[in-house]
């Protein structure tokens, strides 16, 4: 993990703390926000997730009960209690609802800045499916980041390529966010290698969302010396 010894290296991390958290830099110019909009994206998927989850626990009512009116409250703008009740389906129950109330309240606890405590749900979370498990271990990359663990981001990140699978338009959302955090790391040969893999296997998503790999890999070049 880097330090902040020296006024440059504390500017670059600030950097890509506030990149990845405040959907800011890192891609090109007036097409920049695409990318930051698919991080919305993944972060309002963990919201609804609950919607799509097969629920076959014949003892889950209490928890699907006190999930509709956490729901419920969300939908009306009460985030404060719909909080508080995620928070209890969690810590009372073990079963799908209170994986996904783990989820909500992490995107909730984020949302207010209090990284470490979403990171704690996310922790507990076990991610499911080619979607919503992504996004979740995303959202941890995203809080570690936060916290400066960008080592710990780094390893989120890897697990939301891996189980975002053979998906050539999602997969490689997270991978850029890991570049950028090696980037911002100067970890330029590890930068290199992701950008060149985008470029050769993503072609379709670098052409999509303007990534312009080429652009990265001669910077990091660049920065390495070479």
């Amino acid at each position: 993990m880097a330090k902040k010894k020296n006024e440059p290296v504390r500017t670059t991390l600030e950097e890509v703390n506030e990149s990845l958290s405040t959907a800011a830099q890192r891609l090109e110019d007036n097409k920049k926000y695409i990318y930051w909009a698919l991080g919305a994206a993944a972060v309002i998927v963990l919201l609804v997730a609950g919607y799509v989850y097969g629920i076959h626990n014949p003892n889950v009512n209490k928890a699907k009960e006190l999930i509709g009116k956490a729901d419920l409250e969300l939908l009306q703008g009460d985030s404060i209690n719909a909080l508080k009740d995620y928070e209890k389906v969690f810590d009372t129950y073990s079963n799908k609802p209170a994986e996904r109330a783990a989820l909500n309240a992490a995107i909730l606890l984020y949302e207010q800045g209090k990284y470490k405590e979403a990171a704690n749900y996310l922790e507990k979370y076990d991610p499911d499916g080619n979607l919503v498990g992504p996004a979740s271990q995303s959202l941890l990359g995203d809080c570690y980041v936060n916290q400066k663990q960008y080592d710990k981001a780094i390893s989120a990140f890897d697990k939301a390529v891996k189980l975002a699978g053979d998906n050539e338009f999602y997969a490689p959302v997270f991978m850029v966010k890991k570049a950028t955090v090696l980037h911002a790391t100067k970890k330029y040969a590890d930068e290199i290698k992701i950008y060149e893999t985008i470029r050769d296997n993503y072609p379709q998503f670098a052409q999509a969302f303007q990534v312009n790999c080429d652009k990265y890999i001669e910077r990091a070049k660049a920065l390495a010396g070479e």
